[in-house]
């Protein structure tokens, strides 16, 4: 299955316990982060080097220390840079479940009456440390870190209102049609990435006249609609490559390119290298 998918249908974590957690390194597969949304929240907390993110229609460049908090929904995506990042998905409303204090704050949250906000490490060290705490138990998975997990984050939330880390809106915050019809448009790329996709394509799924698409999916992603398209190939391509025993010519094909001189190009474009010398580092 493809680790990088705009909206991404894999679970995080089980059933039972929908909490995912990620280390990336530059190392790492899954480093760069293409432009995707997901039903859960997250937190990312950068340990080193810096992160240009976008989130929606706002893009920031966050450093070492920063913690940062992405709703459920929001189109996010960006370039790290001689970064290491925790990435923690949830599913929140497991923080409401039982009889806690709260309740009423998660459920605000979940219902856009609280925004959170974005970063909210900055002047607030406990809320940084608490997540620091959070990400090692999620790595170690010693005997009983599910119960210290939630723990942690319920802990995140009280610190969250202690500190008044967030905002109340005039009214519940919506997805403009705008973002929508992105989110339209790269759910589609996932489903069809191997497959030509034109960029009248494209612009007819937003339902936008190409010029204009351009114009805005450019102001979101910071590259062209094609563009992007290639970038996603080459990441999801990277993933066959360091998962799986095929050949480059195969990963190629599985990612939307006939020529396979054309995506040995093209990966050297977005990687530095050639899909060989990426296959020596992947094992």
């Amino acid at each position: 299955m493809k680790y990088i998918d705009y909206k991404e249908h894999r679970q995080q974590g089980t059933f039972n316990f929908p909490i995912a957690y990620y280390h990336q390194t530059p190392h790492s597969p899954r480093y760069y982060m293409p432009y995707h949304w997901h039903t859960e929240y997250e937190l990312i907390q950068i340990n080193d080097g810096e992160f240009h993110m976008t989130m929606d229609d706002n893009t920031e460049s966050y450093k070492a220390g920063d913690v940062i908090f992405i709703p459920a929904g929001t189109i996010h995506g960006g370039t790290p840079s001689k970064c290491q990042y925790d990435c923690v998905v949830f599913d929140m409303s497991l923080l409401s479940k039982g009889a806690n204090q709260n309740n009423l704050f998660i459920s605000n949250i979940l219902n856009h009456k609280v925004n959170v906000n974005t970063l909210i490490s900055t002047d607030h060290r406990d809320i940084a440390d608490t997540v620091t705490s959070l990400c090692n138990s999620l790595a170690e998975r010693k005997p009983g870190y599910e119960y210290m997990v939630q723990g942690y984050l319920l802990q995140v939330m009280g610190l969250i209102m202690s500190n008044s880390a967030y905002s109340v809106p005039d009214s519940p915050v919506l997805a403009t049609e705008r973002l929508k019809a992105i989110k339209d448009v790269l759910d589609y790329i996932s489903e069809n990435y191997y497959n030509f996709i034109s960029l009248d394509d494209l612009a007819g799924i937003a339902g936008m006249n190409p010029k204009y698409f351009c114009r805005y999916f450019k102001s979101v992603t910071e590259r062209t609609p094609i563009d992007y398209l290639n970038y996603y190939r080459i990441e999801s391509a990277c993933e066959m490559l360091s998962t799986r025993d095929i050949s480059i010519k195969e990963a190629a094909i599985s990612c939307g390119f006939n020529d396979e001189s054309y995506f040995i190009k093209t990966f050297h474009k977005y990687k530095g290298i050639t899909p060989k010398q990426f296959t020596r580092t992947s094992f």
